[in-house]
């Protein structure tokens, strides 16, 4: 299930609203869903090198509107729809500790969980709910989504538009090989995110 998931989010970089889909992909991956937004910047910016800034635009925007979207959900409405969320991901304790983020360490140490889940695989979606469900300051929620996701999703664009040439080769003899790579490295996204979920109070500590 999950690899048939996968396979048709990279299907739609092909389409002919592709810019739509990596949109709607970038707010819906911000909230619930599994599958990364890399796995569409990566061969939409391979076919329209000349628009890597503008994807890269259009995927940090849209996950930015994605994460205020889960803030929303866990600040106002996280019995009703973010437990189910968490609980579906196997984290429904990740957003039971406001008290010890408001101020202090844990106050620093969010704002560190917030630039690891927006630069790297661990699950986006785990910070933006528990961030309104704790009543984080949203003004600096925003600015750390925004330069974290942003920086990965422009790294990333900007590299391919670099080396674009040279990866097309690689890509075109090696897919299957490249796509187990990511879902690897999804794997590993959420284990981490597993690991921080059970040692989050030594960590906020």
């Amino acid at each position: 299930m999950f690899k048939d998931l996968f396979k048709k989010t990279v299907s739609l970089a092909g389409h002919k609203s592709a810019k739509f889909f990596l949109s709607f992909v970038c707010v819906i991956e911000s909230i619930f869903f599994p599958i990364p937004p890399d796995v569409m910047i990566i061969p939409m910016t391979i076919a329209k090198r000349v628009e890597w800034a503008l994807i890269a635009t259009i995927a940090s925007l849209s996950s930015v509107v994605g994460g205020c979207i889960g803030y929303a959900i866990g600040y106002f409405f996280y019995k009703e729809i973010g437990v189910h969320i968490f609980e579906f991901y196997g984290f429904e304790g990740f957003a039971s500790f406001k008290d010890q983020v408001s101020i202090g360490k844990g106050f620093y140490a969010w704002i560190v969980l917030l630039v690891i889940a927006g630069f790297t695989p661990v699950p986006f979606k785990l910070l933006t709910i528990s961030s309104g469900f704790i009543h984080f300051n949203f003004i600096i929620f925003i600015l750390v989504a925004s330069i974290t996701r942003g920086s990965r999703f422009f790294l990333l664009a900007g590299l391919i538009n670099i080396f674009g040439k040279k990866i097309v080769p690689l890509l075109e003899k090696g897919s299957s090989k490249i796509m187990l790579i990511l879902i690897v490295l999804l794997l590993i996204g959420f284990y981490v995110g597993y690991l921080i979920y059970n040692n989050y109070e030594l960590f906020l500590s």
